[in-house]
This record gives structure tokens, sequence and C-alpha cells, in this order.
């Protein structure tokens, strides 16, 4: 994240906002602590999901430890009740966030989640499965809080200059702890810890992260103990209408949410599309082309740690080389604007897996094609990162001041999506080794997100939304500089903002 920050300030001590890229700060040092706490949220929601082939198979783990006769219906509920909570907090995660502040809703957030995770192999041996369950159903409810909560927080932190930047890099935490839990699990459940480990390690990771981030990060930069002048006169002086608390003005009493506003915008429902469109596809690559590669070209992935983390590493080193592609079109002056930008790098994420799946659809038997399967499979989930350059960070784009409400509404629409897409698979697909009818379903989701990037591509929009301005009083800002006004400044860079 780091690299390429170089010290650059001007005659009168300030930074320079512009093309140059200011130096490592207490901004960065606040994502790569959010990177963390979402690797450690997502390894806590996948844990699972790779403890479960150990907990029913003795010899798939250390046999020491008690072995569960759960059927395919009992792994199913246990492995789908977590989102039965986290659909529910998405819209209350991302408001509360606003009105508490970032900070504290991803401490108690991750912390809760952490806590919980220890208690489950308690609970499994103890409380039978349907306690499991409910637990699994809490920590959905609390990491419900934490996506929305996030965008909230990166909203007051990332300069417009800097914003896909660091949302890209700050969101692939979420990739980098599944490429961990699923690469490692299967060994910790085999060695002497057995698979109570793969709970209890992630668990206790999350309890030391949660107090940390609550000694170390603050929800704005006017309430950061130790951030500079100048770095604070960066970020709050950089990018589109910043929040009345970015300005030191915490007294203000915060607005009602312009929900009928918001829910009436056209930007704004064409990016719950896309949002949703992205799930569908992106959730159906992971969850139904392992069943397709065992039934149709006779290879199961499923129990393979390494191998069902790969799609997740490539999508790590993607999301870097489409960061790296976004800065060097930026030095080099390229004129390409804002809008240009999102839409571009939204397509990028969401037609490369459209054809990657349309290439699935044409697979059949033999070991060649098993490989070209797997690598087709890797680019579709790989080259999805692209899209927290588009319409991931278009939420902030379009109102800074409810980016976490907007998120939190978009993400709830979009994980109904994850819920859908596997039912209708198995309505289209009743035989499983019949690859005319695998064809029907990525033809379909080839076109879902064909859809849905053409509809961010004809009505997104980049520039600050009417309805994101809020009452305000004209402040100095931080160190001088003169007043501005909040609710009309439609400023960004023209690349990788």
């Amino acid at each position: 994240m780091v690299l390429g920050c170089l010290p650059c300030c001007n005659h009168n001590g300030y930074q320079q906002i512009g093309n140059t890229d200011p130096r490592f700060g207490v901004r960065h040092l606040q994502c790569i602590l959010v990177f963390f706490g979402l690797a450690v949220a997502y390894s806590l929601r996948v844990n699972l999901s790779v403890a479960i082939v150990a907990m029913t198979d003795r010899n798939a783990s250390n046999p020491d430890f008690p072995e569960f006769d759960w059927n395919e219906s009992t792994k199913s509920y246990l492995l789908s009740s977590f989102f039965w909570g986290y659909v529910v907090t998405q819209i209350p995660g991302g408001y509360l966030s606003a009105i508490y502040g970032a900070k504290y809703m991803l401490f108690y957030g991750v912390l809760i989640c952490s806590c919980l995770a220890l208690l489950t192999p308690f609970c499994a041996v103890n409380g039978g499965w349907t306690v499991v369950v409910v637990l699994r159903a809490v920590q959905g409810l609390c990491q419900g809080v934490i996506f929305p909560s996030t965008h909230t927080f990166l909203s007051k932190w990332a300069p417009a200059e800097e914003r896909g930047r660091l949302v890209g890099y700050t969101y692939s935490g979420s990739q980098f702890g599944t490429v961990v839990m699923l690469s490692v699990s299967g060994y910790i459940a085999s060695s002497s810890l057995g698979w109570p480990s793969t709970f209890y390690i992630p668990g206790c990771v999350g309890i030391v992260w949660s107090f940390v981030w609550l000694y170390l990060c603050s929800s704005t930069p006017a309430q950061h103990p130790t951030i500079t002048p100048n770095e604070r006169r960066f970020i709050e002086s950089s990018g589109q209408a910043r929040s009345p608390s970015d300005a030191g003005r915490e007294e203000q009493p915060r607005p009602p949410t312009p929900w009928w506003r918001i829910f009436t915008s056209v930007p704004f429902l064409v990016l719950v599309l896309a949002h949703c469109a992205n799930n569908w596809g992106f959730w159906t690559l992971l969850t139904e082309i392992p069943t397709f590669m065992k039934n149709v070209l006779g290879m199961d992935i499923k129990n393979n740690g390494p191998l069902s983390a790969l799609p997740y590493f490539a999508m790590i080193l993607l999301t870097c080389v489409f960061i790296w592609l976004s800065d060097t079109l930026k030095q080099r002056g390229t004129v390409i604007p804002l809008g240009f930008s999102r839409k571009f790098f939204n397509t990028l994420g969401m037609w490369l897996p459209m054809l990657a799946l349309i290439g699935l659809g044409y697979i059949t038997e033999g070991e060649a094609n098993v490989r070209l399967a797997i690598g087709l499979l890797t680019a579709a989930v790989a080259t999805n990162s692209a899209t927290y350059l588009g319409f991931h960070v278009n939420h902030i784009d379009l109102s800074p001041n409810y980016a976490g409400t907007l998120m939190g509404i978009t993400n709830c629409a979009a994980n109904f999506m994850s819920i859908l897409a596997p039912l209708i698979v198995g309505l289209i697909v009743w035989d499983e080794t019949n690859p005319a009818q695998w064809r029907i379903v990525f033809f379909f989701t080839a076109f879902v997100y064909f859809i849905g990037n053409l509809l961010f591509m004809l009505f997104g929009r980049t520039r600050v939304q009417p309805w994101n301005s809020r009452p305000t009083t004209r402040t100095p800002s931080p160190g001088g500089g003169g007043e501005r006004d909040e609710g009309t400044e439609d400023r960004g860079p023209l690349i990788g903002a």
C-alpha cells in the first residue's frame, strides 16, 4: 500500500493536492487496520464451511476429536444460517455507523463475532447443531454491520485522489482472510489442535485485533489525536462534500436521513442493480462451479483447500494490478474523466467474468478441460476485483455523508441475490451430470453480468447527489485556507479516485 508514497509538500508546508501521491500517513495506517479487520471477519465467516468436513469425517482430521453425524440437509442449515442474520443488519449497520462512528461499529462487530467463534466448538459438542445454527445466525447479525461501516469509515478517511486505491487495497483484506483460512484449515484440523482450532485461532486473533483497533483508530480525521494538520487538511479539503464531523463540527445535529430521495435517485437505483448483478454472478461461480466440476468434469475441488483458495489469491493479485493500472494512467497525465474510470474498471470486473462463463458453458469432460475450467473459474473470480474501482467505490462518489447507509442498502439487496441464485440453479439443473443444463446456467449468469454493467454504464453517475448536502456553517479548514461550501463541491481526480 505504501509503495510509491513520497513526500510532496509545497512552499507553505501543505501537501499538494493533485496528481502526486502524498507520503505515508495516518490514513494509510487506518486502512491497514481495516484490511486486517476484514481479513479476520472473513476468516470467521468461512471457517465453518472448511471445518465442517473435518467435523463430519474423522478420516479428514485428527480422530481424537468428536465426529458429528450430520446429513446434507443439516449441513445446509449450518452453512446458510450465517446469511440469515447477515442480511438483516446491513441497512442498520450503515445507519448506526454514521451516528455512533464506524470505529465502534467495527470494534463491536469483530469482537462479538470472535467471542462467538470461541463458543462454537463447545456448543457443537454440548448443544447440538441447532444451537450452532443460532450461534451462526447471531454471528451473521454482528458481521452485517462490518461492510457498511467500512464504507462509512473510508468515506471519512480516503481523499478523492486516493479513493479507488485505498478502497481496493482495504477490501482485498476479505480475500486475504479467505485465502489464509481455506489454505491452512485442513492442516490445522489434522494437527494435534484438531478441528476446534479452526474456530479458536481466528477468534483469538479477532479479539486481539479489536483492542488494537480501539486504541489506534478514530472514526474521522478530526478525532484522531496524532494526525498532523497537514494530513488532516489534505483529507478534508480533498474530494467531494465532506461531512460536518470532518471539519471539526461534531456538535452539529445530524439531520434525518433522506430515505425518500435516496430510493428515488436513479444513479443509486442503478448502483443497487449493479451490485445485485455482481453478487448473482460472483456467488454462482463460487457455489455452483465446484458442483459442475465434480459432476460433469469428474473433479472435486470443494475438499481441496489450496485449490479452493486459488481464485481468491488471484483476486488479491489482480486487485493490485488494477490499482497499478489506475495509478499509471493518472501519473502519465491521461485525461480520463472520473465517470469513465469507474465504468471502465466496472466493465472489466463484470464483462470479463461474463466471457469466462460463456467459455465454461462449452467445456466437456477431459483432463485438459479440467485445467481449462479451473483457469476460467480463477480468471472469472479474479477479474471481478476490478469492481472495487467501479461500483464499490461509487457509493462514496454519490454521497460521502451517507456512503455507509448506501452500502448497507445495496449489500442487503445483493445478498438476497446470493441466496436466490443457487435456488434458481436448482430449478434449472435437475440432472447435475448434464452439460446442456449447466450451459443454460452459465449463459443466464453471463446475461445478468451483461445487463448489470450495461445499466451502470448508461445511467451510473459519479457526481455528488443533491440529497447528500447537509445544512452547514462555513468554517475555516484546519490550518487555514479559507471557507468551503460542504454541499456543492464536486471535485475529484481524473483517474483512480
